[in-house]
């Protein structure tokens, strides 16, 4: 059995696509490629797909992953085309590579976040982002399962930062962007989250919904503060003449940023 994992998108529209909806979309293009999967035993079998970490519902993302299992093996490159082929634009499969190590869920330690805040001033989200670092705790309230629960919304941030949107971007109306670093702990920290922080610290209410994007998660890296490539120990681990020239570069944390 091959294992291949992949990076996928969700672009533009379709980052209102629930997590069901992209596997259904998903199952389907597995199903046009002709991709040989692997089937879970029992009365009703299911390929073997594992998704790890997926982005909420109306947040886009350039760093989603999942693994597929094989029956046959498949060179990844020419698996990720065929799948593109047949997946909607905006879900892209952008990395694929074959599975030589274990634990990509366990790689998935960190993510960064950009929010674009349409209608609010660049020096006004730097003191609100001063103020919200500055707080020992920031306590957030989220509607669960079991009502509203209480938490703390600054531990889990490792760094958030306000910047001027590019220089294309009409100036019309005011807009900054946050640079956000959050740790995947329990319970997890989502950008909507920081945006309350902000809002109790600080009183930071964006006029509209703030635009949301996964821009990369992999293992936080401590020494230099960036977050990783989880896909980097399979290539490592693979032989170097396995690796065609087009896939040698590795995805850096700011990859596929949207345009602001």
């Amino acid at each position: 059995m091959q294992r291949i994992r992949l990076r996928y998108t969700k672009r533009g529209r379709l980052r209102f696509t629930s997590h069901r909806d992209f596997q259904r979309a998903f199952e389907r293009a597995l199903r046009r490629s002709e991709v040989p999967m692997a089937y879970s035993a029992g009365f009703t079998p299911h390929p073997k797909v594992s998704y790890a970490n997926a982005a909420p519902t109306g947040t886009g993302s350039e760093a989603e992953f999942l693994e597929i299992a094989l029956t046959e093996a498949r060179d990844p490159a020419v698996l990720r085309d065929l799948l593109n082929q047949s997946l909607p634009d905006g879900l892209d499969i952008t990395d694929a590579v074959e599975a030589r190590t274990s634990g990509l869920a366990d790689r998935l330690t960190a993510s960064v976040w950009e929010l674009r805040l349409d209608g609010v001033a660049v020096e006004d989200a730097r003191k609100a982002v001063e103020a919200f670092l500055a707080a020992e705790a920031v306590e957030v309230q989220r509607r669960a399962k079991n009502g509203m629960r209480s938490f703390d919304a600054r531990a889990a941030v490792v760094a958030l930062e306000a910047h001027d949107p590019q220089p294309d971007r009409s100036q019309d109306t005011p807009c900054a962007i946050l640079r956000l670093v959050v740790r995947h702990e329990t319970p997890a920290v989502r950008p909507d989250d920081v945006l309350s922080g902000l809002r109790a610290v600080a009183d930071l209410a964006p006029p509209v919904p703030a635009a949301v994007t996964r821009l990369a998660q992999g293992l936080f890296d401590e020494e230099s503060g960036t977050v990783t490539d989880p896909l980097a120990p399979d290539r490592e681990a693979a032989p170097a003449d396995s690796i065609p020239a087009d896939r040698a570069a590795v995805a850096t944390a700011t990859d596929g940023a949207v345009s602001a």
